[in-house]
């Protein structure tokens, strides 16, 4: 007896950076894939919209050199990561301060995290020290105490954070015993940028991995836009893998069937979608709380009265609407024509109403200088951004939910890139096992032509 006629060995149903990631793991391995998005475009919720010769995301999520699937994922090798300057600057009290910054440049792994103030420049100036500042996060003992900390948390391993005792990030905090003016000064501003949590709800465990990562690595976008990562993924998988604009309505361990396409039959499918979409196909899957981001862009002719160079700006006074904002084109030049200066700041929760003006005035107190004459380029409001962790949170959630079918995304793992990466990684590894195929199958012989 022979198999049926099986038209993908695996279906997967999504085309962001999960579900295409996962595309290749299968592909390597010799399993025939079909990725199905009902999108126009692959991506999902890292897209990049192009205006006049700007690029500017919708959700402007922050990386880390440090995230291992990164260098993991199949298909990223020519990905270029643009870093952001060593530590963040943090606004306090009309100044700016460095924080997080290893002494001396080198490797923030046991290296005393230093802190310096920064006179807001004048406009069009230099930044100018003044003679006396107070740091944002208390005097040397407790500077001394937060970057040790630092140190120890980037060389912990991932599975001993897995086994802290879990909590809200912010009572984590206080029972460890951190001044309330070193959360509140800088890591409260820092881990809210990290996970798009003003309010440190997050799961203590979840809050260590950022800060781990972190200190153990830098803050980067990359080159030309969130849409990059996808783009990347999805050029590199065979012709004729990717199929856009094809919705699905239900799925089995064995078929799907589209809106417009009929039905695909397969050995088993990937789910690859945000959590929602996912619930909707699999109803009893859990559907999370989600993060609220907004994200402004932008753009003046003035880029030298900007004096905060390649670095990320954070508000330590939570002074106005902006979490964090930065002159993006300085990081990366190729987001905005030449001459012109690219400033992209996130809002968290819920915006202001009349969101420009609010964003203008505070960017004005932030950056130092007048916002009168900047040009508003875009505003991208994403009610469902990120998926909160809040406690308890498994970091592990099942991606095989029985045999022929399985889910991945970030929704599984951790918010974040990695997160998603990762639960891909995890999914492709159960699927390979269920369907004997980890590493062995020729990949000139698809699985529907063996013998049953």
């Amino acid at each position: 007896m022979h198999e049926p006629a099986y038209q993908a060995d695996v279906v997967i149903v999504g085309a962001g950076i999960a579900g295409l990631s996962a595309a290749h793991r299968l592909n390597s391995a010799g399993v025939r894939t079909a990725v199905l998005e009902a999108a126009p475009y692959v991506g999902g919720r890292m897209s990049t919209e192009k205006v006049d010769g700007f690029r500017l995301d919708r959700i402007g999520q922050l990386l880390s050199t440090s995230y291992p699937e990164l260098r993991l994922a199949p298909g990223l090798d020519a990905l270029v990561l643009r870093r952001y300057a060593p530590g963040v600057l943090l606004h306090r009290d009309g100044r700016r301060h460095r924080a997080g910054a290893p002494a001396g440049g080198g490797s923030a792994r046991g290296a005393l995290y230093a802190v310096r103030a920064l006179a807001s420049a004048p406009r069009g100036g230099s930044p100018v020290a003044p003679a006396r500042a107070t740091a944002p996060m208390g005097g040397a003992v407790d500077q001394a105490r937060l970057g040790a900390a630092l140190g120890r948390l980037a060389v912990t391993p991932v599975e001993r954070i897995l086994a802290r005792p879990e909590l809200p990030a912010a009572h984590a905090l206080a029972e460890r015993g951190v001044p309330a003016r070193t959360v509140d000064g800088f890591l409260r501003p820092l881990l809210a940028a990290l996970l798009c949590d003003p309010e440190l709800t997050t799961s203590s465990r979840c809050a260590d991995l950022a800060l781990r990562s972190f200190a153990s690595g830098r803050l980067c976008v990359p080159e030309g836009g969130a849409e990059v990562l996808p783009d990347l993924l999805a050029r590199a998988l065979p012709p004729g893998t990717v199929h856009t604009g094809v919705r699905v309505t239900s799925v089995s361990t064995t078929s799907v069937t589209t809106a417009d396409h009929g039905e695909i039959r397969c050995r088993a499918v990937l789910l690859a979608t945000d959590a929602r979409a996912a619930a909707e196909l699999l109803p009893g899957l859990r559907v999370p709380d989600f993060h609220r981001v907004t994200v402004v862009h932008h753009t003046t002719d003035e880029p030298a009265a900007l004096t905060t160079g390649t670095s990320l700006l954070l508000d330590a006074d939570r002074g106005g609407p902006v979490s964090h904002t930065s002159v993006v084109s300085n990081i990366d030049p190729s987001r905005a024509p030449q001459g012109r200066a690219l400033i992209s700041s996130t809002v968290l929760g819920k915006p202001p109403a009349d969101i420009d003006t609010a964003v203008r005035m505070h960017l004005s107190r932030l950056y130092g200088t007048s916002t009168h004459r900047w040009e508003t380029l875009a505003v991208h409001h994403t009610p469902e951004a990120l998926p909160a962790m809040r406690p308890p949170h498994d970091l592990r959630r099942p991606v095989r939910l029985l045999a022929g079918l399985y889910v991945c995304g970030d929704h599984r793992d951790t918010s974040t890139v990695q997160g998603a990466l990762h639960s891909a990684h995890r999914a492709t590894a159960a699927i390979l096992t269920d369907l004997g195929a980890s590493g062995s199958l020729n990949r000139a012989e698809p699985l529907q032509r063996r013998a049953a």
